[in-house]
């Protein structure tokens, strides 16, 4: 029965005709999710053949439900209008319809308080804003004994709990998943897109427009890089090519953890990053070992200069181990560490990723950043040393310490063509 206040547009067409059971949809700012997924609740509560069906629609803020989404619901169930049977309690902010079904809207500020009910299908309106809890301890145990269904809307705002739907969604088969950028949907008009773009930060354009999960990390390094990236496929599944050596590079933990990026260099210039390992406390032989279980047809081995340095305990360098265990390294030359920056910056646009298994080193190639000083309102000049910190050094030896044979490190741009037989295409 399609609700005749509402016509939908071509996306949120397309979008109607595909939600599953489970749904995350992420999209560009005023992009129509409020109507749509209002639409979705009053269309359900209307067709369902339970005299009991709950519907609801979670915000972030009781308030915020209240402010932006009880006047719509009003209106698109026909208040006003001589054939609305819909009663609509203010107090509760609750719609009763004439077959029995509810519609209720709430806040997700106190998730204990939605405790105890049940509901056959739920909105969450802007999840980047609210608990994953929320989801995961409250209302999924809700919708169990209903078989209920839940749509997840939002535009992201960093990794939070929009971005762990996502990406749980996205391997899952069963879930459908969309997103809708602004300067794909053609909702908003190229010209007003120019002019937000130049009012905006780069950050927050990508953010509020463009979707991008990475844009908002304050101070990263990468960020932008990383989302260029995603946006263009190279993030994706990328099959090692056995006719090409597979070069490593590593960061060398003592008490902490050890990094290690598998890289190929491919025609064009091009850097296919197929796998990424890292393990805390262990030696060598560890490492050894992982190197010949993956099976790969070795090329350079990149290591930082420290490796040279001999240990107390048996007045070896891990350079002269290493050695012993069949790993001959190269030594990537020691330059500042923001020249090294500098050098990741200037290959990460002829990389692409295997998103399995490169995911770790993925993520700590996105929240590399700076620290920001709240008392002086500025960004440091040192990054900050953290989770990130030995996956992007690991990185950073490879492109300061990497020479194709033949010649220098070529810094081309990747080609528009897909050079690594991608295995299939993500959704």
């Amino acid at each position: 029965m399609m609700n005749e206040l509402y016509t939908p547009r071509k996306h949120q067409a397309e979008i109607e005709a595909r939600l599953a059971r489970f749904s995350v949809l992420v999209c560009h700012r005023r992009f129509g999710k409020t109507a749509l997924s209002i639409n979705r609740l009053i269309r359900a509560a209307r067709e369902t053949h339970r005299p009991d069906w709950r519907g609801a629609y979670i915000a972030p803020l009781y308030k915020q439900a209240k402010t932006v989404v009880w006047d719509e619901l009003k209106k698109y169930c026909g208040l006003g209008r001589d054939d609305c049977t819909v009663k609509f309690h203010e107090t509760e902010l609750r719609a009763d319809f004439e077959n029995g079904a509810r519609i209720r809207l709430f806040g997700a500020e106190n998730p204990d308080s939605l405790r105890g009910i049940y509901l056959d299908g739920v909105i969450f309106d802007e999840v980047a804003q609210m608990p994953h809890k929320v989801w995961s301890q409250v209302i999924r145990p809700a919708l169990s004994d209903r078989r209920g269904w839940a749509v997840f809307i939002g535009t992201p705002q960093g990794k939070n709990a929009l971005y762990k739907l996502w990406e749980e969604g996205r391997r899952d088969p069963d879930w459908f998943t969309a997103m809708y950028r602004a300067s794909e949907t053609g909702i908003i008009e190229a010209e007003e897109l120019a002019a937000a773009g130049r009012e905006m930060s780069p950050e927050e354009f990508e953010q509020e427009f463009e979707c991008s999960f990475t844009a908002a990390i304050r101070g990263a390094y990468f960020g932008n890089l990383m989302g260029e990236a995603e946006k263009a496929g190279r993030i994706t599944d990328v099959a090692p090519d056995p006719s090409l050596p597979v070069h490593t590079a590593w960061d060398l933990g003592m008490s902490d953890s050890t990094s290690i990026w598998f890289v190929q260099a491919r025609p064009g210039g091009t850097f296919a990053v197929i796998d990424y390992y890292e393990a805390c406390g262990e030696g060598l032989d560890h490492y050894a070992k992982v190197l010949d279980e993956k099976g790969y047809k070795y090329g350079a081995h990149i290591a930082p200069h420290d490796i040279r340095v001999r240990e107390l305990g048996t007045g070896k360098s891990r350079l002269e181990i290493a050695r012993g265990l069949g790993i001959r390294f190269d030594i990537a030359p020691n330059i500042p560490v923001q020249d090294g920056i500098n050098a990741v910056r200037s290959i990460l646009p002829s990389c692409w990723f295997d998103a399995t298994q490169c995911g770790p080193g993925i993520e700590s190639l996105r929240h590399y950043r700076r620290a920001f000083n709240e008392r002086m309102n500025d960004f440091g000049s040192r990054p900050v040393h953290d989770w990130t910190s030995h996956a992007v050094d690991a990185f950073r030896y490879f492109a300061v310490g990497f020479r194709r044979p033949g010649g220098p490190r070529p810094m081309k741009s990747v080609n528009d063509y897909d050079p690594f037989g991608r295995r299939h295409e993500r959704r």
